[in-house]
C-alpha cells in the first residue's frame, strides 16, 4: 500500500515543482482531501494549469515484464455540466516508455467531449520500436516462439454524435499504421504465417462505431452499463496493403450490490474476415496473459472483477476470466481454453473524479504478470 502512496506522492511533488497556477494556492492543502484530509489529487487536478507527471512501471510480460514510462496527464472537468447526468472529464496524455527487452515508444492521446453539441472524440498517435514474441503451432512440435521487432507509426481518431438524449453515440473512426517488421530468430526462411508483404506495410482502416455508456464513472465505475461495437474495413480503396474486415463487440456491466461491494462483468467478441497481417489477428486480452500469446480469427472472452471497499480510500479486488482464440479451420471446442485469475488493491487517489489506482497480480495457463492499474483495468484492455 505504501508503494502506491510513494509513486503517487512522487508524481504530485514533481507536478508541484513544474506546474504553473492561474492563482496562488496552498500546494500542501491541494494534495489533501477536504473531506478526510487524506492524500488526494482532486483539487490539484482541478486548480493547476499544469499537469500531473505520472511515473509508471510497465509490467506486460510480452514486453519483458519490466519497464518505465513517464506520462504527463491532464484531467480537467468538462466546462459544460448537465444536472442529473454524468459528464466525463477531458483527458490529455503524453507518454514515453522503455522496457527490459529494449522496446521503446512515445505518443500522445486526447479523449474529450463537447456535450453541448452531443459530440465525443478521441485522437492519438505514436511511434515506437517494439520487440514482441508471437506463438504458433509448428507441425507436431506444439507452440513455438517467434520474436519480431516492430517499428511502427500508429494514428487513431474517432468522432461520435449522440442520438437524441439516449446516451447512444454513433459515428466514424479511422486507424492507420505504417510498419517495418524485422524477424529476430534464426530461420533462413519466413515461417508460413509471415508473408513478405507484412515486412513493410501500411494498414488503413476506416470504420463505424456505436456506443452506449451509462456507467456512473468513466475511471472506476461502481454501477452502470457500457456497450460498444465497431466495424472496420481494410482494402485497396482505403489505402491498405491488405484486404480484411473486423467486427468487435464489448459489454461491461457493474452492480453495486452493497455500499462496499462492486461486481463487474466483461464480455468481448472479436471477429475477423479476410487476410490480415498476423500481428493484427484478434488476440486474448486478459491480465496474466501476454499480448499476442493466443490469436485466432475470432476471440470470445468473459471476465468478472469483484471489488470490496474496506474503507473509503482502500479496496481489494479479485478477478477471474476465460477466453478462446479460434484459429482458421479450428472448431470452438478444439481451441485452447485460456483462463486467468488474480487479486490486487486500489487507493482512491482522486475522490472528486472517482479515480482509483492500484496494483494487480495475475496468473494464467502458463504465465504470470503484475500490473499498475490507473482507473479500471478494463479501460486499458480490449
Amino acid at each position: 500500500m505504501f508503494f502506491i502512496k510513494r509513486v503517487v506522492l512522487l508524481s504530485l511533488v514533481l507536478a508541484a515543482s513544474f506546474s504553473s497556477y492561474s492563482q496562488r494556492v496552498d500546494k500542501k492543502s491541494a494534495l489533501r482531501d477536504s473531506l478526510d484530509h487524506k492524500l488526494d489529487a482532486s483539487d490539484f487536478l482541478m486548480t493547476a494549469n499544469g499537469f500531473i507527471p505520472l511515473p509508471q512501471f510497465i509490467t506486460e510480460p510480452s514486453l519483458g515484464s519490466f519497464g518505465l514510462a513517464f506520462s504527463p496527464i491532464f484531467i480537467h472537468p468538462n466546462k459544460y455540466q448537465e444536472k442529473g447526468r454524468y459528464v466525463p472529464p477531458n483527458i490529455t496524455v503524453a507518454f514515453v516508455a522503455y522496457t527490459a527487452n529494449q522496446s521503446w515508444m512515445l505518443g500522445a492521446m486526447r479523449i474529450a467531449s463537447l456535450p453541448k453539441y452531443g459530440l465525443k472524440y478521441r485522437i492519438g498517435a505514436g511511434y515506437g520500436s517494439v520487440n514482441m514474441d508471437f506463438y504458433r503451432n509448428v507441425g507436431g512440435l506444439g507452440d513455438k516462439k517467434f520474436s519480431f521487432n516492430f517499428r511502427s507509426i500508429p494514428i487513431f481518431g474517432s468522432l461520435t454524435k449522440e442520438i437524441g438524449k439516449t446516451n447512444i453515440y454513433a459515428g466514424i473512426e479511422y486507424f492507420y499504421m505504417d510498419t517495418d517488421l524485422s524477424p529476430e530468430f534464426g530461420f533462413t526462411s519466413l515461417p508460413d504465417f509471415v508473408s513478405e508483404k507484412s515486412l513493410k506495410s501500411h494498414v488503413s482502416s476506416p470504420g463505424v462505431l456505436v456506443e452506449y455508456d451509462m456507467r456512473d464513472n468513466s475511471f472506476t465505475p461502481n454501477k452502470g452499463t457500457m456497450l460498444s461495437s465497431n466495424f472496420r474495413i481494410n482494402a485497396a480503396w482505403t489505402g491498405s496493403d491488405f484486404e480484411f474486415r473486423n467486427l468487435d463487440f464489448k459489454a461491461l456491466q457493474y452492480f453495486q450490490t452493497t455500499p462496499s461491494l462492486v461486481s463487474g462483468f466483461r464480455f468481448e467478441s472479436q471477429l475477423q474476415y479476410g487476410k490480415a497481417p498476423f500481428y493484427l489477428n484478434p488476440g486474448v486480452n486478459l491480465r496474466g496473459v501476454p499480448m499476442a500469446r493466443y490469436q485466432g480469427q475470432s476471440v470470445y472472452l468473459l471476465e468478472t472483477e469483484q471489488r470490496y471497499d474496506f474503507t473509503m480510500r482502500w479496496s481489494g479486488v479479485f478477478f477471474t476470466g476465460m477466453a478462446k482464440a479460434i484459429p482458421k479451420e479450428t472448431s470452438f471446442s478444439d481451441a485452447t481454453l485460456v483462463y486467468n485469475y488474480g487479486t490486487g488493491f486500489r487507493y482512491l487517489i482522486a475522490r472528486k473524479f472517482g479515480l482509483r489506482m492500484g496494483v494487480d497480480v495475475a496468473a494464467s495457463n502458463d504465465d504470470f504478470g503484475y500490473y499498475i492499474v490507473f482507473g479500471s483495468a478494463w479501460n486499458n484492455r480490449g
